[in-house]
């Protein structure tokens, strides 16, 4: 079954069509304007390749409705729509583009594909806010968690390098891109996770600021007078690395601590020291760690911060070969051999996961 592979980002659409045996026949990329998805261009890109026998739709939030992959009608669509309080700076972007592929391939069946849907088997204790009891029943507060199409690949992936079943694993994933979270997996499923009701929560990330004091939130607004909109633009879009280190690039600040500047030298020390904080905590919830997960654009190229990581995690068991982690080479164990844990370098494929759903909606 062939699979066309939608992924809307904040800034880009990315397009892949993938073979029967997940091959990729044909990939794109198109910018996507303030105005929303360029009709015409998208079709333009399509209609030249092989017809699709299904696509399948990146969807950010399905809140605790849909807890897998599930073909597009009417009255998901609805549903989809009512969802958007819950994720609406992604929730949207999601939408628009199921609507514009959707129009431009009428008769070609649509699925949606949840980033929440692997963590709805979190277990109470870890999914609850100790909040009033009202808020939670009447806005539906709980720990969400997003970039579960990338955990969820990354753990099967991970389970197939070191050749033990991933129901027989510990498994703490860790998605490190732009956006970052980890994810913990025990017997295959997930049972923790450092993003929560928004994917503002945990880790440090390029701009947003992870977890921070909610006290701080209500103390800016009193003492400093700012809007809750002048505080969320400041907490995703100015915090994070950049507000850190000037910049949201972990290349970037690679390059300033070779320098010796010292904010992009905090920048790098916060982020560690948040990531193997947040590992450790998975590591909690798993009861244990056989293999650490590296994924994303930070995880699967920082080979500095792959190096701090391990060596703060020494005590776990983590140890990483130098020159393996210097390769820097996905799909591969880079651990030292007579180390308790394995660690793995993944190469985040949530089109391959996307696919795979899409396919199990259809039979």
């Amino acid at each position: 079954m062939r699979v066309l592979v939608v992924n809307a980002g904040s800034s880009s659409l990315k397009l892949r069509l993938l073979g029967d045996a997940d091959e990729v026949e044909c990939a794109e990329e198109l910018a996507v304007a303030s105005h929303g998805i360029d009709a015409d261009e998208l079709l333009g890109v399509i209609s030249d390749w092989p017809p699709a026998d299904v696509v399948g739709h990146r969807i950010v939030h399905g809140g605790t409705r849909f807890t897998t992959s599930v073909r597009v009608d009417a009255q998901v669509r609805t549903a989809l729509d009512e969802l958007t309080s819950l994720a609406p700076l992604h929730q949207p972007k999601s939408l628009a583009a199921l609507d514009a592929v959707t129009s431009a391939l009428p008769d070609v069946p649509a699925v949606a594909c949840f980033d929440t849907a692997f963590h709805t088997t979190i277990p109470p204790a870890a999914a609850t806010y100790a909040v009033p009891l009202a808020w939670r029943d009447r806005y539906a507060i709980r720990r969400y968690g997003f970039h579960g199409l990338s955990h969820a690949y990354a753990a099967r992936r991970a389970a197939q390098l070191v050749a033990e079943p991933v129901e027989q694993l510990r498994i703490v994933t860790c998605h490190l891109g732009a956006g970052a979270s980890l994810c913990a997996v025990r017997d295959g499923r997930s049972v923790d996770t450092t993003m929560g009701f928004t994917p503002l929560e945990g880790l440090v990330m390029a701009t947003r600021s992870g977890n921070i004091d909610p006290g701080l939130v209500l103390w800016l607004e009193d003492h400093e007078k700012l809007t809750p909109n002048e505080i969320a633009d400041a907490l995703e879009h100015r915090s994070g690395l950049l507000g850190l280190a000037g910049t949201g690039d972990m290349r970037a600040v690679e390059r300033a601590v070779a320098r010796g500047d010292e904010r992009a030298m905090l920048a790098l020390d916060v982020y560690v020291h948040r990531l193997t904080a947040g590992i450790a905590a998975m590591t909690a919830a798993t009861g244990g760690l056989d293999v650490l997960v590296f994924t994303g654009g930070v995880g699967e190229n920082s080979v500095p911060v792959r190096q701090r990581t391990a060596d703060r995690l020494a005590h776990l068991g983590v140890a990483v070969d130098p020159g393996l982690n210097e390769d820097g080479v996905t799909d591969s164990d880079i651990s030292k051999p007579a180390a308790a844990v394995r660690t793995v370098v993944v190469a985040a494929r949530e089109d391959l996961e996307i696919a795979a759903g899409a396919r199990c909606a259809m039979t």
